[in-house]
C-alpha cells in the first residue's frame, strides 16, 4: 500500500475563487494524515469554493495546493484522481444506472480488476456502508440518507488516501444524518481514510470534527482553525464565537 505523507491536504497562501472573482485570500492550512478535517462558515463563505480546489475541479487563483504530496497539474491528475475520493451534495448518482453499477463504475474505469472481482468489491463496498440490499435498486427508489450512502461506497472504489464530503448532512432529518456521522466515524477507525468535510451542523462538527477551519465571507478570509470545541471556548473573534454558542452566523 502506498505510504501516505503526514499532511494528506497543504494550503499555503492560497486565493481561492474563480478567474472573474476572489472569493477567499490568503489561506493555509493542512490536513493531517487519518484526520476528520471540517470546512465550516455561512452561505457563500466560499466553504465549497475551497472544496471543489481540493477535488481538483477548479483551479486555485493563486497560491500552492497539494493533495497526497502532489499539486494539481495536468501531469499529476490521473495520479491524484485516483487518491481521492468526493461525495456531492446531492449524492450525483447516475439514474440510470442500480446502486450497484454506481459504485461499478470507477471500478470498470480504473481498477484493472477482472470483472467478478469488480462486483464482489462493489457488493463489499455496499455492505460496509449499510446497503447491501439494495444492490439492485434504482437511486429513485431508495432515500436521501441512502443515496449519499450509496455514494460514499462509490467515492471509496479506489480506496482513496481521502474523502471530500459535501454536506453529507444537508437535506437530511436528525437521525439519519447522525448515522452518516457513525458511518464516518466507522470507516476513519477500519480504514485510517482522511476526511475532509464541508457543513455547517454543530451537532454533526462536534461528533466528528478533530479540527476545522472556518471562513468569513464579508472578510473573505479564513477566520478560525482549530478543534471544534476550543473555538467555541476560546476564539476572541465574535463571529467565530456566534457560529460555535448560538449556531448562527452573518454570512
Amino acid at each position: 500500500m502506498r505510504e501516505e505523507p503526514e499532511n494528506i491536504v497543504e494550503l499555503e497562501h492560497v486565493a481561492a475563487g474563480y478567474p472573474s472573482e476572489t472569493v477567499l485570500e490568503d489561506v493555509t492550512f493542512s490536513v493531517r494524515r487519518g484526520e476528520i478535517f471540517i470546512l465550516l462558515g455561512g452561505s457563500g463563505c466560499g466553504k465549497s469554493t475551497i472544496m471543489k480546489h481540493l477535488a481538483g475541479l477548479n483551479p486555485v487563483v493563486s497560491g500552492r495546493l497539494a493533495v497526497c504530496g502532489m499539486e494539481w497539474t495536468p501531469r499529476n491528475r490521473a495520479k491524484l484522481c485516483r487518491r481521492i475520493g468526493v461525495m456531492f451534495q446531492s449524492g450525483a448518482l447516475f439514474g440510470s444506472m442500480t446502486c450497484l453499477e454506481n459504485v461499478l463504475l470507477p471500478l470498470e474505469e480504473f481498477s484493472g480488476l477482472g470483472r467478478t472481482e469488480r462486483r464482489l468489491k462493489a457488493e463489499s463496498l455496499l455492505s460496509d456502508v449499510g446497503l447491501a440490499d439494495a444492490a439492485d435498486k434504482m437511486p429513485s427508489e431508495i432515500s436521501g440518507g441512502m443515496r449519499k450512502r450509496v455514494a460514499i461506497a462509490r467515492a471509496m472504489a479506489l480506496d482513496p488516501a481521502v474523502l471530500f464530503l459535501d454536506e453529507p448532512g444537508a437535506g437530511l432529518d436528525p437521525v439519519t444524518s447522525a448515522g452518516l456521522d457513525d458511518l464516518v466515524l466507522r470507516l476513519r477507525a477500519e480504514r485510517g481514510t482522511t476526511f475532509v468535510v464541508v457543513s455547517h451542523e454543530l451537532e454533526s462538527i462536534f461528533k466528528i470534527g478533530d479540527r476545522c477551519a472556518m471562513f468569513d465571507r464579508a472578510r473573505r478570509a479564513m477566520v478560525a482553525l482549530g478543534a471544534p470545541q476550543e473555538l467555541k471556548s476560546g476564539s476572541k473573534d465574535p463571529f467565530v464565537r456566534a457560529f460555535f454558542n448560538r449556531g448562527r452566523t452573518n454570512g
